[in-house]
């Protein structure tokens, strides 16, 4: 990684300084009609799968997944309004009927790269993919896709029927249900007539990173970009699909995908030109003029999100804890997000409370969750832990001397001492986490800090039992670009319902299940705004602040650029001036 960086390094140098003298500044690495964008630290795609499974869910696989095959429904934020973007469908709006109990959908006459028409098959085979694997599928939750619909219905090759097992809220249910399927290329991916042994097969093919680049799999795309090469290290070249029939084709010939280890590192390549499209870490902002001269412009990329840190309540040693509200809100009374958003982050994150955005839209937001429950107060934190049992050791971290009122399942001897894998390669991540950790001490917590790439915390900070060696971990933070981006319904049926699939720490709350499920039901957000006050003081993870998705550093020179609240990207509407 470090010598192609080097090699990287020296190359766009180059670039740059024949450029100069010639009284114009060329960013980037490849031709003329080309763009290089540079990733996340330690944030690196790993997945082309269009069926995510836990472990491989980070959004640049998403971005990746989205240009090679087309989304039956993508939305879209970058207006303003977050809607459906339909250039960038594979279907026409959908049809329901007047009960609400089926939907009609009809494909636009989209083409696979091998010249194989895309129909109703190619969405059946996906239902029946997610069907036979449910439990194995990164999105499932209990009850809802593909549980909520009852039959799949073939009027004709580009014309299908879905009956519904309820009537649900339309608006939600396109955007949070029918936004999941992605119609996949039956005729070259059925490997076997069980549809289970063939979710198998792609799974296991798409865990071979090394291999993508000569599987037949991954050439046959609807979408406006084909796969050129996928590095094991995560570096992805996509060009721009030939055979593309859709209404959104690509301008550019070439995008290029950059890893980088550190943020740091990112910036050296930025100021050298060989980024277009980058990010300029907090701690570099005031150099925004140099930037500019440079030939960049600088964005801030606000998103559609919530942070926070996912207790492990089947955790085996602190599950019981981590169980007790007293302890959560006294940890989240050592939440100094203030200062981390002022300081660490300068200004550039917004102090997060609960369970919906709360610096875009305030439809769904209680008056709970804007007022902070649960402002920073050591005092309060410590006054919490002493009057349930708790009393110092000789090191100073609290232990449970006074287990009738440390609470059920909390054993005498106890100690307040945890672990948090986190982000690493990211500055204000590493500020962040030594800044609770230093609050947290101050009221007999011991924090210990293990960072490690993104993709490694997304791998091992998942679901469990708690007999599982899986179950080892106990706090994981994957939030330096925010943790979770919505849809347009910022609906928890995905986060914090009991089973869902990124409900991580094994949150069950039944009063968070029926406000969740009413939410998908009804029209009326007032549903929403109970669970956001419910989630803002039950406190199923640490809210902490929410940062930007990035400050964008864009060349000058690289028109159609829109930053997505929900982070996506559209690079097949990039093009140069």
């Amino acid at each position: 990684m470090r010598r192609r960086l080097g090699r990287l390094a020296a190359l766009v140098c180059c670039l740059v300084l024949t450029a100069c003298a010639g009284g114009q500044v060329r960013h980037g690495v490849g031709g003329p009609n080309t763009v290089s964008f540079a990733l996340p630290p330690s944030a690196t795609p790993n997945w082309i799968l269009p069926l995510a499974v836990p472990g491989y869910t980070a959004s640049y696989n998403g971005v990746v997944q989205s240009v090679l095959f087309v989304p039956l429904y993508a939305y879209d934020g970058s207006s303003g309004a977050v809607g459906r973007d339909d250039k960038a469908s594979a279907a026409q709006p959908p049809v329901y009927a007047p009960d609400g109990k089926s939907v009609t959908i009809t494909l636009k006459p989209l083409t696979w790269s091998d010249g194989t028409p895309l129909t109703s098959r190619d969405v059946q085979f996906w239902f029946d993919l997610v069907r036979s694997a449910k439990d194995d599928w990164g999105a499932y939750t209990k009850g809802l896709m593909p549980d909520d619909v009852t039959d799949f219905r073939v009027v004709d090759d580009h014309t299908f029927t879905l009956t519904l097992d309820k009537t649900y809220n339309p608006g939600w249910f396109t955007a949070n249900q029918l936004a999941l399927i992605t119609p996949l290329p039956q005729h070259a991916w059925a490997h076997d007539p069980d549809p289970r042994k063939t979710f198998d097969y792609l799974v296991s093919q798409a865990k071979n990173l090394g291999g993508y680049n000569a599987d037949p799999l991954w050439k046959v795309v609807d979408g406006p970009f084909a796969l050129e090469s996928f590095s094991p290290t995560g570096q992805v070249t996509l060009v721009k699909n030939p055979h593309y029939t859709g209404e959104d084709a690509a301008h550019l010939d070439k995008i290029t995908f950059l890893t980088f280890t550190s943020s740091a590192a990112e910036y050296n390549v930025l100021l050298a030109g060989g980024v277009d499209y980058g990010y300029v870490p907090t701690t570099n902002l005031g150099q925004k003029a140099k930037l500019e001269s440079l030939g960049y412009r600088i964005e801030p990329w606000n998103g559609w999100s919530i942070t926070y840190i996912p207790y492990n309540f089947n955790n085996p040693t602190l599950g019981k804890v981590f169980q007790q509200l007293y302890v959560r809100q006294a940890i989240q009374h050592a939440v100094d997000q203030k200062a981390i958003s002022q300081v660490i982050w300068r200004g550039t994150a917004t102090p997060g409370y609960g369970p919906v955005p709360q610096d875009n839209d305030p439809t769904y937001l209680s008056d709970t969750q804007k007022n902070n429950p649960y402002p920073f107060d050591l005092n309060a934190a410590k006054a919490l832990l002493a009057n349930h049992g708790w009393r110092p050791d000789p090191d100073g971290v609290l232990a449970c001397r006074e287990p009738e009122k440390c609470g059920p399942g909390v054993e005498a001897g106890t100690r307040l001492s945890m672990t948090l894998l986190t982000e690493s390669g990211s500055d204000e991540t590493d500020g962040t986490m030594q800044e609770l950790k230093s609050e947290l001490s101050r009221i007999g917590i011991e924090l210990r800090i293990n960072a490690q790439p993104l993709n490694t915390v997304l791998a091992n900070g998942t679901t469990c039992e708690p007999s599982s060696p899986a179950c080892a971990w106990q706090l994981s933070y994957f939030g330096t670009q925010g943790s979770w981006y919505f849809p347009a319904y910022p609906s928890g049926e995905q986060l914090f319902a009991t089973g869902a699939s990124v409900n991580f720490g094994n949150y069950q709350d039944k009063p968070t299940d029926d406000l969740i499920a009413a939410s998908t039901l009804s029209t009326s957000p007032q549903s929403m705004v109970d669970y956001s006050a419910r989630l803002a003081e039950q406190l199923p993870v640490i809210w902490m602040p929410n940062p930007p998705y990035q400050v964008s550093a864009i060349d000058t020179s690289l028109g159609g650029v829109t930053q997505d609240p929900l982070a996506g990207l559209q690079p097949q509407r990039w093009y140069r001036r």
